[in-house]
């Protein structure tokens, strides 16, 4: 059976955290992830997961600047300093209410300059986060949704895991980004399969629930199950309408 986790940052955005981690719960979810927590009490959010027993795989180092359309802050060659102090909150918080997992956002950047940054504070997030037994993931985005941002291909992301070299840097693969910007998927869940360190889901094109679309998500959660993977997978989609009205996927797909 395909395990599932419900990614915070878009289903049940009509409520706290906490009492998002409980309709989770409530949906049949197996696990949690989230974007930005930093609003929300850390009491409060190790509270709801200790109550449901949902461990919560995944948080997002900040965006910075939300209104100047800032979406991370780590291959800003000027933004050095915030980036660090951004990964360290996401490793305290990470630790404090376990989550093993954070992804550390590139941000809107390019040429060599960026690359190197990027690199660099990939050495310190690791280094960082090592002794807490966290992993750092990093993602390419489509150029649709976010045409400026550093990471753009998995081929990228390859390269730079490689480059950083640490046990604890890994590949956050989204079929969606990864449908709009490569395609292949199953193929290229078999060639990545060594670096990855999380998979999320939704449906292409419109990023909705993973019923529709021009992607066979049966074929894809078998693929994922032949590889071997047996962790929950990332349901990142945008609800059309109430999020507890969308899930009848989970049924379906849950069978695989």
């Amino acid at each position: 059976m395909t395990k599932f986790s419900a990614n915070l940052g878009f289903l049940w955005t009509d409520r706290p955290l906490p009492d998002a981690i409980r309709a989770a719960k409530a949906a049949g979810f197996d696990a949690v992830e989230c974007h930005w927590p930093y609003d929300f009490p850390i009491g409060d959010v190790r509270a709801a997961l200790s109550e449901t027993g949902l461990p919560m795989l995944s948080l997002n180092t900040r965006r910075g600047d939300v209104h100047a359309g800032k979406i991370g802050l780590s291959a800003i060659p000027a933004r050095k300093g915030e980036a660090r102090a951004a990964i360290d909150e996401a490793i305290a918080y990470a630790t404090a209410i376990n989550a093993g997992k954070i992804h550390v956002m590139a941000g809107n950047a390019n040429g060599a300059d960026a690359h190197d940054t990027f690199v660099a504070n990939l050495h310190y997030a690791c280094n960082q986060a090592a002794p807490q037994g966290i992993t750092i993931l990093i993602e390419a985005l489509n150029r649709y949704d976010a045409p400026d941002y550093f990471l753009k291909t998995t081929s990228q992301a390859r390269a730079i895991i490689q480059e950083v070299g640490a046990d604890n840097l890994r590949l956050m693969f989204d079929c969606y980004h990864v449908q709009l910007m490569e395609g292949d998927l199953s193929h290229r869940l078999a060639d990545l399969y060594p670096l990855i360190g999380h998979i999320q889901f939704a449906s292409v094109p419109d990023r909705g629930a993973p019923d529709h679309g021009e992607l066979d998500y049966k074929h894809i959660f078998r693929v994922i199950a032949e590889l071997g993977y047996t962790a929950p997978l990332g349901a990142e989609y945008t609800p059309d309408g109430d999020t507890a009205k969308t899930l009848g996927w989970m049924t379906k797909l849950g069978s695989v």
